[in-house]
């Protein structure tokens, strides 16, 4: 079973990671046009180039921390909840964020998708999360 923070926190991390996604697509916008003479120096190039980007790396390091959080909810959560939480809702956020950026996500499929997962959601976490502290 697990607490209404640790949902709490698993809420956050897909937040974290779904919303920073349309960003970190955006943010390296541009990558295609850095060129350099070989592999080693293209790659130092691109990295050069996401480094000082803050379009890219503010996402990224949102994203990191996302990352951590997932880590340390990891130690105390039902590895099947924590599992299905970040992962279905990370997806969900990344639709609604792009939508609101101006991507196309699909239409009624996508939100027919978007609700069918909500549910799907719902009736795993109600059965898995103890509103105890």
């Amino acid at each position: 079973m697990a607490t209404a923070f640790e949902a709490c926190c698993l809420l956050l991390v897909s937040l974290l990671w779904g919303v920073t996604n349309p960003f970190l697509k955006k943010g390296t916008e541009g990558i295609e046009r850095v060129k350099a003479g070989n592999v080693v120096t293209q790659l130092f190039a691109e990295m050069k180039f996401l480094i000082f980007n803050y379009k890219y790396l503010i996402p990224f390091l949102l994203n990191q921390t996302g990352s951590l959080l997932y880590y340390f909810t990891l130690a105390s959560t039902d590895l099947s909840l924590a599992v299905l939480l970040s992962n279905s809702l990370t997806f969900l956020f990344t639709l609604l964020t792009g939508k609101l950026l101006g991507e196309d996500i699909g239409g009624k499929q996508a939100m027919a998708g978007i609700l069918l997962t909500l549910l799907g959601i719902t009736l795993c976490a109600a059965s898995n999360i103890s509103m105890e502290p």
